[in-house]
Order: C-alpha cells, then sequence, then structure tokens
C-alpha cells in the first residue's frame, strides 16, 4: 500500500487548527475574573477570641479608597456559606462592578464548629470589650491598612445571627460603621436577656418577650459606647411576619429601639405595600432633618426566618450607598457628620452640631450648645437644627443617667442567663439562609432563598469585560506569536524539500 508523504503545509494547518482549538478552549473556559474568598490568616489580632476567623473578598476591579462590607453569617453557618447567598442576591457581582471589598467573619476556625454569634455577652456588647465585636472591628482596621480603604465608608450586612451581629456592631461600633442592612435580627442588646454561652443562644429574646420602652432601648445602645457623641449609622431592617425562629416583634422592637438612637419620630415619614419576587411588603421609612432616610423597615406578609429577600442587592446596596463611588458616605455628603450620637446625662447639654437623639443630625454647631437636655423627658425627637435647642424628645428618662459614667438607667441593664436551644438549621446546600430552619435543628447551613429574583444578580456587562481585558488579550497576543513561528518552520522545510 502506497502512502502519501504529508508536507510541510499540512502539518502547519493540522499544527494551526489544533492551536486555534485550544485557543478557542481557553478563550471560552478564562474566568471572568480571578478574585476569590480568601482566608487571612495574620490579621493583627489582638485582645479578642481565639476562635474567631477573617476571610476577604477583593474584586479585581478593586475602587481606588474602596468602601468596605462585612457580611456576617447564620447560626451554625461560615464565611463560604453567606458568601454563595451574597452571590445569589447579586451582592457579590455588586461588588465586582463598583469595586468595594467585603469581609466575611467566620464565627469559628476552619475545622471546628461554634453556633451563633455571641451578641449577648457584655464584652461583645461593649466598645472594645474584648468579644466577637471587637474582632470584627480589628478586621475592619486591617483591612483599611491593608488596601488603603475608606475608613469613612465601611457599611455591615448579614443573616440571622449575622442579622444580629449587624444591629450589634452599629451599636457597638458607631465610629467605624456608617449603616447597616439586617435580615431578621434582634434588637441590639436583646440576646443578652437569658443569653447562654455555650451556645451563643437567648430563647427570650429569640422567642419575642423581651421588650422594653423605646427610651430603655435607646439607653442600652448608648451604654455600649459610654462617652460616646458623634454620628450615629443609618439602619435598614427586614423581618418576615411569619417567622418561627426569630419572632416578628423583634423588628417591633427593632423599630423602637433605632427610631430613639437615631432621635426620630414614633411615626414613619411614609409607609407603603410593595410587592417584589411574588411576595407583599409593608415597606416604612423615616427621614431625618434634613430629608435622608436613615431607617427603613421591611416586613413581609408571611414571610419565613431569613425573608425571601436575603442579601438582596437591588436594595440593600443603594441604601447603603454602595453603589456611589465618592469618597464621602452619602449621607454625610448630604446631612454632614454632626450630631452628638445621643449621649444624654440628667440635665445634661448636648455638644454643637445638634444631637441626633433629639432629632437633628444637620446641626453645623452654629447657635450655642445644642440646646439643654431636660432631666427626665422621654419625649419624641424635637429637632434641633444649626445647634439649636432639642425637642422634649433629647433627654433620658429619669434613672437613666449616662453622664460621664456611662450608666444604665432603669430598664436599661443587660440581661444574663437562661439557656439557649442547640441552635437554627434547614434543609439545604451550605450557601443557604436557614429560610425554613427551625431553632434546635443540625442542618448545615440551610435552604437558598425562596422565589427571590434578583435583576442584577449576574452582571454579564461585567464578565465581557474581564473577557475582553484578561484572557482575550494576552491569548490572542500568544496566538500570534506561536502562529508566527510555525509559519518559519514551514518556510524552512519547504526549502528542504
Amino acid at each position: 500500500m502506497k502512502h502519501h508523504r504529508r508536507g510541510p503545509r499540512f502539518t502547519f494547518c493540522l499544527q494551526a487548527g489544533a492551536l486555534l482549538a485550544a485557543a478557542s478552549t481557553v478563550l471560552l473556559a478564562a474566568p471572568a475574573g480571578a478574585a476569590t474568598l480568601q482566608q487571612v490568616s495574620n490579621w493583627g489580632a489582638s485582645g479578642v477570641p481565639a476562635y474567631v476567623a477573617m476571610f476577604i473578598y477583593v474584586p479585581d476591579n478593586l475602587a481606588a479608597n474602596p468602601p468596605i462590607l462585612v457580611v456576617s453569617h447564620y447560626c451554625s453557618g461560615d464565611a463560604a456559606g453567606v458568601f454563595n447567598e451574597a452571590k445569589s442576591g447579586g451582592i457579590v457581582a455588586a461588588s465586582d462592578q463598583y469595586g468595594f471589598i467585603m469581609i466575611y467573619p467566620q464565627n469559628h476556625l476552619p475545622g471546628t464548629t461554634r453556633n451563633c454569634w455571641d451578641v449577648g455577652s457584655t464584652a461583645s456588647l461593649t466598645h472594645d470589650g474584648g468579644g466577637d465585636t471587637q474582632a470584627i472591628a480589628q478586621m475592619v482596621k486591617y483591612t483599611i491598612s491593608k488596601y488603603q480603604a475608606n475608613a469613612d465608608r465601611v457599611y455591615a450586612t448579614g443573616t440571622s445571627s449575622g442579622a444580629m451581629m449587624t444591629e450589634a456592631l452599629l451599636a457597638v461600633y458607631p465610629d467605624v460603621f456608617k449603616a447597616g442592612a439586617e435580615f431578621s435580627g434582634v434588637p441590639a442588646g436583646c440576646w443578652s436577656d437569658g443569653y447562654d454561652p455555650s451556645n451563643q443562644w437567648s430563647g427570650n429574646c429569640a422567642g419575642g418577650k423581651t421588650t422594653h420602652t423605646a427610651q430603655e432601648w435607646g439607653d442600652m445602645v448608648r451604654a455600649m459606647y459610654p462617652g460616646y457623641s458623634g454620628y450615629r449609622p443609618r439602619i435598614q431592617l427586614w423581618h418576615g411576619l411569619a417567622d418561627t425562629t426569630i419572632l416578628p416583634p423583634n423588628q417591633t422592637e427593632a423599630i423602637k429601639e433605632w427610631t430613639n438612637v437615631l432621635g426620630l419620630a414614633t411615626n414613619p415619614t411614609s409607609t407603603a405595600t410593595v410587592t417584589f419576587s411574588g411576595h407583599s411588603w409593608t415597606h416604612q421609612s423615616w427621614q431625618n432633618t434634613c430629608g435622608y432616610t436613615v431607617l427603613d423597615a421591611w416586613s413581609e406578609a408571611n414571610g419565613p426566618h431569613g425573608t425571601d429577600a436575603n442579601l438582596n442587592a437591588t436594595y440593600v446596596i443603594p441604601f447603603l450607598g454602595l453603589d456611589k463611588t465618592s469618597a464621602t458616605d452619602p449621607e454625610v455628603a448630604q446631612c454632614g457628620a454632626s450630631g452628638t450620637g445621643g449621649s444624654s446625662g440628667s440635665g445634661g447639654s448636648s455638644g454643637s452640631g445638634g444631637n441626633r437623639d433629639g432629632g437633628n443630625r444637620d446641626g453645623d454647631g452654629s447657635g450655642g450648645n445644642g440646646g439643654a437636655q431636660g432631666s427626665g423627658g422621654n419625649g419624641s425627637g424635637g429637632s434641633a437644627s444649626n445647634g439649636g435647642a432639642q425637642g422634649s424628645g433629647g433627654s433620658r428618662a429619669s434613672g437613666g443617667s449616662e453622664s460621664s459614667g456611662g450608666s444604665l438607667g432603669a430598664g436599661g441593664q443587660l440581661g444574663t442567663g437562661g439557656s439557649p436551644v442547640a441552635g437554627e438549621s434547614g434543609a439545604g446546600g451550605s450557601g443557604g439562609n436557614m429560610n425554613t430552619g427551625t431553632v434546635g435543628g443540625s442542618g448545615s447551613g440551610g435552604s437558598a432563598p425562596v422565589g427571590a429574583t434578583v435583576p442584577n444578580g449576574c452582571n454579564c456587562a461585567l464578565d465581557a469585560a474581564h473577557f475582553s481585558q484578561r484572557a482575550g488579550v494576552k491569548t490572542v497576543v500568544a496566538l500570534g506569536l506561536v502562529l508566527g513561528a510555525l509559519a518559519r518552520r514551514r518556510r524552512k522545510a519547504g526549502a528542504q524539500e
């Protein structure tokens, strides 16, 4: 049988064809970006629980002087699980688009187990008290230093136990955080009522049994950072009204707490019924005296634990202002960062610049000391624009003195004792949020949100940009070099024939 010789032209075509096929495979398989969730081994932890671990997501498209978003996980969860949840809700895509960094704290080192975040002990509910909250504050400090991140644009969010951590962080570290959005949490300080450190649970608070007046809640928050008189973070609250794990009264109590802390009226500025993804919500908003929404409450009719909108970037990202790339937080840009942040001694005077608890957040310090506070008033938020006198809501109730000593007034004492249940869980993968989870279960992360639709969950335009800038350009350049080499080989072989 005669064999036909295959010359250099044929060989070149085969080689070129194979190379083109391989290049096509590389281009099609090239990821949109190389950013992944990474553990940080040495983040400068000092005087905080050794069990806490730090994970971080730094987008490829990192902004200059980037903002920071802390995302805290649910009970029995981990950083990877809530990262997947944030990815499903579109928050990871928002990080890729706007260039902000995300910190994912984890309340146990890899390979170990722990239940919920500690948001019930005195250590965690005291500024620089050595608890879980301080560990997260140190992660923020590390990230600011490591990545030249924006210390004036730090935010927090989380689900379930992570939602409780979000409220605690805003209360304990108002000097660090500008805003937060929480899903199915409890008022800051509530978890101390019947708290059991063995698995970080409070049956009293979870069961909706812990109630206080707005003034008592506010005093409890102010006692977490005695003497603090600065900016107080805005907050977004989400809760399902059929939640059987963290009962709905916690939404009502949280509203009472934050209206007092932020110096807002009892009644919202606006109330509306909103339907999205087939679910109905009552949406209440409170604006400060300069017209910025600082309290945003969403209550889902028949909604489960975790709600059907967990970590939904459509609503969370604009409220936090992470869709803005300016160096200044949007609320601060509009209203200024003045205000005494709610300190209030018996008969004490507020600091210059206006008092947020009394209803003022946009004073500029002119006009004297901001007005003396009464010695027992429990009114509802008088305004004090430009440093003027506070309304009757500016002062603490009798017995709630916190001038210089920071002691809690009657009703403001942090509770202790009590026992927990075994924790939350639900069916589903490790990236879920325990929407249907129950107290006392043992699953590993819970089910993913039910029926949630996130219009911006996938940023295809961003993927195409990464494809072109990274994989496409580099591969085409390499392809040209190799094809040139093969052409030279062909010419040499033809000369030898």
